[in-house]
């Protein structure tokens, strides 16, 4: 696995985190209890911070970055992932803000200033446009995002089953 300091910023990693040897983490990242960051992911906190919590696992492939504070962007866009989240292949999470107990569907990009609640599910290759805000409890799905329908108990129970599940596989990648 690569860590890497930028500009003096080491990230914060909790020693039950799994994270694999091919991903990069850089900078100002922290990352909780019993999270994964699978093959080729990289998490470049360089110019604003990235907080991941626990149990949350970041899938091959994945990218996550961040907005930087500027004219266009006063402020700039951290980004935040709550705890029990499953981010499926290939997504692209920039500047947003993820609530506990969400999936984020394989090939999907939530974009700068976007607040997703908890419990939602984003369907794979779905584009969440800048400064969204979606509700909680909706499987939502599309290029822009729409909301489709409220999710079962069955499907948000699947939501905590997945997050548990890659604890579980984490920990038979660390043996």
């Amino acid at each position: 696995m690569t860590i890497r300091n930028f500009e003096g910023t080491q990230p914060e990693v909790h020693s039950s985190t799994y994270i694999d040897d091919t991903a990069l983490v850089l900078g100002n990242v922290r990352i909780g209890e019993n999270s994964s960051i699978w093959p080729l992911t990289v998490i470049r906190g360089d110019v604003n911070s990235i907080q991941i919590g626990d149990n949350t696992n970041i899938q091959d492939n994945s990218v996550l970055h961040v907005s930087h504070d500027g004219p266009y962007n006063p402020g700039g866009f951290n980004l935040k992932i709550g705890h029990n989240v499953t981010v499926g292949h290939r997504v692209i999470l920039h500047g947003c803000q993820i609530g506990n107990s969400c999936l984020i569907g394989m090939g999907s990009t939530i974009m700068d200033g976007t607040i997703i609640e908890p419990h939602n599910l984003i369907g794979a290759g779905s584009l969440v446009p800048p400064n969204k805000h979606l509700e909680s409890g909706y499987l939502w799905m599309g290029s822009p995002v729409r909301k489709v329908r409220k999710l079962s108990t069955e499907e948000l129970e699947s939501i905590e089953y997945s997050a548990q599940h890659y604890v579980k596989l984490k920990n038979r990648h660390q043996r």
